[in-house]
């Protein structure tokens, strides 16, 4: 009878130890999110990458110390790594069964010495070694049922991991998105960071800088390299001609003209033109001569031709040098009253106005305005490419020294980096809630395309050893139980 109740009482302690065990467990996976898992055995190595000192089931059948597992592969399929924990595994389950199968041999001779008189602690073993059996077989159910039906019974709410897969993956999907994407938590791990301190305080060695120089040069021309000339020339020119047509040109073009012609910058334009006007009269005296006697009558004689020819030359020519000597000839202030009306009408004048929009639109539209503003680009992005590819061209000095003054400002201005920091945290918060769901639903999604029978043999590769130990825990535990419980109720009923 104290045999039985101490039986009772170390499968009720088998559940408590599982409870106890899976509770660890969640502690472990809530201390997940810093990447790590305490010393002792978890079962939360593998989704966060790493685990502490003992057993760690990241590393499934190795032991921990903070190496980082090999790269598992695509779920689905076993990789070396895969089958050596899978190895551990059953080495382990080994351990367990015998663990079990030992209870069962010690409770058979206890109850064999127990009935040949052989004394009071026999009663004790027996006790011992039955509530052993009883802890290992509820663990053994407990473990085995997370990923296969025990036995292979179609039991309620067994082989947990294949037939819940989609749900657990929906639900670890929701986990990280409450607790990882949120807004507060997101901002505060980034402020307790500080990127922009540690990132200026890196930038302003000179080495990076020229690093961080070197690579954004090279990232320039790889982007230039990518982009087709065409298209960036269409692009170009679209945009030169849309703005120029939305803009009205006369009455910028006025108002420049006023302040040219109040400033007198005219006068160097009509100097050199009266120069050059009154040189090519000095040496070019025939053409004028023969352009006046062929336009003459046929009827008049040819000395008189000849005689008014000379007198238009003659005039023509002091004119000309009178202008370019004095300043204030006459000539010269019709010059500037013409281009003063003229400025005053490209501003006010709706009729002047709309010739000159014409005449834009006449002068854009022709094939060669547009291919030289298409070309401009070839050259843009030669002198881009070949600044880039100098080190010491002005682009990449200016560059390096801006970086530099960069990271000291980030460095020694507090303000600044508060500045800098506000805005990594605002967009970093903007991402994770803005696609959160779609994160999120990466998650899930991968999930749900495991092959749920690999999806199971993959986890119990990586965890099962460390689950074999809530076996053999069972074991002990439950025959430490049912022992304490069975001197109790023997102490109790004399």
């Amino acid at each position: 009878m104290d045999q039985a109740k101490a039986g009772e009482v170390a499968a009720g302690g088998g559940g408590t130890v599982r409870a106890i065990t899976g509770g660890t467990a969640a502690r472990s996976a809530d201390a997940g999110p810093n990447g790590r898992s305490g010393g002792g055995s978890s079962a939360s190595g593998p989704p966060y990458g790493r685990t502490g000192g003992g057993s760690g089931a990241g590393e499934g059948a190795g032991s921990g110390g903070g190496r980082r597992p090999p790269n598992p592969g695509p779920l689905g399929t076993f990789t070396a790594a895969d089958e050596e924990r899978a190895r551990g595994v059953t080495r382990m389950k080994t351990i367990a069964t015998g663990a079990l199968l030992l209870m069962a041999t010690v409770f058979v001779l206890a109850k064999w010495a127990q009935h040949e008189g052989a004394g009071v602690w026999s009663g004790y073993v027996a006790a011992a070694a039955e509530a052993g059996m009883v802890g290992a077989l509820a663990d053994w159910f407990a473990v085995t049922a997370l990923f296969r039906h025990p036995l292979g019974l179609p039991i309620p709410h067994t082989a947990i991991i294949p037939t819940k897969k989609d749900q657990l993956g929906h639900t670890l999907g929701e986990f990280v998105g409450e607790n990882f994407l949120s807004g507060d938590v997101v901002r505060s791990r980034l402020r307790a960071v500080g990127i922009s301190g540690r990132f200026g305080s890196w930038l302003a060695e000179p080495e990076h800088a020229d690093r961080v120089t070197s690579e954004l040069s090279t990232a320039l021309r790889g982007a230039l390299a990518v982009l087709r000339d065409s298209d960036v020339q269409a692009v170009v020119g679209e945009a030169v001609t849309r703005r120029a047509d939305a803009q009205e040109i006369a009455p910028g073009l006025g108002a420049m003209l006023e302040r040219v012609v109040a400033d007198q910058g005219h006068r160097r334009i009509v100097d050199l033109v009266c120069a050059r006007a009154a040189d090519w009269l000095e040496a070019h005296s025939d053409s004028v001569m023969d352009a006046v006697t062929g336009g003459a009558p046929g009827w008049t004689p040819r000395f008189v031709d000849r005689r008014v020819g000379d007198r238009v030359y003659r005039e023509l020519l002091r004119f000309v040098t009178e202008m370019r000597d004095m300043p204030e000839h006459p000539a010269r202030g019709a010059i500037d009253r013409f281009l003063n009306d003229f400025a005053a009408d490209l501003r006010s004048d709706p009729r002047t106005r709309e010739r000159v929009e014409r005449l834009k639109s006449d002068v854009l539209g022709r094939s060669e305005v547009q291919d030289l503003i298409s070309s401009s680009w070839n050259s843009v992005r030669s002198m881009i490419v070949a600044a880039a590819e100098d080190e010491r061209s002005e682009l990449r000095v200016r560059a390096r020294t801006s970086l530099l003054s960069l990271g000291q400002r980030m460095a020694s201005d507090k303000r600044l980096r508060g500045k800098v920091d506000g805005w990594i945290e605002g967009a970093a918060v903007h991402v994770v809630t803005t696609y959160r769901d779609e994160i999120t639903s990466l998650i899930t999604e991968t999930v749900a395309g495991w092959d749920a029978e690999h999806t199971s043999k993959k986890i119990e590769a990586h965890i099962g050893r460390d689950l074999q130990f809530i076996r053999l825990n069972g074991t002990v535990v439950g025959s430490l139980a049912g022992l304490v419980i069975y001197a109790l109720t023997h102490l109790a009923t004399g």
